[in-house]
């Protein structure tokens, strides 16, 4: 059928495919290298979701307003949504998936990250949408050094929202692991006020 004949919007979106250029491009996730081919663009989150299946990472705002899709770039923070796959060429990723292999010999006995294990002791989660990306921050936080308050570390963190209010409890996982003392003047199991002191 000639396309003439076709309705506007119909045309318009074979028009649209037509145009569209779609890139052999090569990247590693969480250390496993990934040959593709894929139009300019899809996001990495989208990528990292869709294609390659690693659904830790979660797609909130889509705006790069709530952090839950936070990943690591070459070790640095980035959020996957804001970021179109094409530009990650070469790139090391790596998602929630991949922490337990970053960490190495510094696992815990269960095989995950020393994060991962500190948000479990220190129960840093409620419904668990934003941990991932609340990792991962905190990772490429201790990657990056310089915090060396828990005040630094909300501040350096607060692009990573968390609907459910596990800030108290994010604060003292993260720092536990970043060596930062804080201190709790609540009730039990109740992070409370935090100060901070150097250890």
């Amino acid at each position: 059928m000639n396309s003439s004949h076709l309705p506007s919007a119909v045309r318009s979106e074979h028009a649209a495919d037509a145009c569209t250029s779609v890139h052999s491009m090569h990247l590693r996730v969480n250390g496993q290298r990934h040959d593709i081919e894929i139009p300019s663009w899809v996001t990495l989150l989208d990528l990292l979701r869709e294609r390659l299946h690693l659904t830790g990472t979660k797609k909130g705002c889509d705006h790069g307003q709530c952090g839950a899709c936070t990943v690591l770039a070459d070790g640095q923070r980035i959020n996957a949504c804001l970021t179109l796959a094409v530009m990650q060429e070469g790139v090391d990723i790596t998602t929630v998936e991949g922490l337990p292999a970053l960490a190495g010999e510094e696992a815990s006995g269960n095989g995950l990250h020393p994060l991962q294990q500190a948000f479990m002791d220190h129960d840093a989660f409620q419904c668990g949408y934003c941990t991932p990306g609340q990792l991962c921050s905190a990772v490429g936080l201790l990657n990056e050094g310089g915090a060396r308050t828990a005040d630094d570390m909300r501040e350096r963190m607060s692009g990573n929202l968390c609907r459910c209010g596990a800030y108290p409890q994010i604060v003292q996982a993260v720092s536990q692991i970043a060596g930062i003392r804080v201190k709790s003047a609540a009730f039990p199991g109740s992070a409370g006020p935090l100060t901070e002191s150097q250890p």
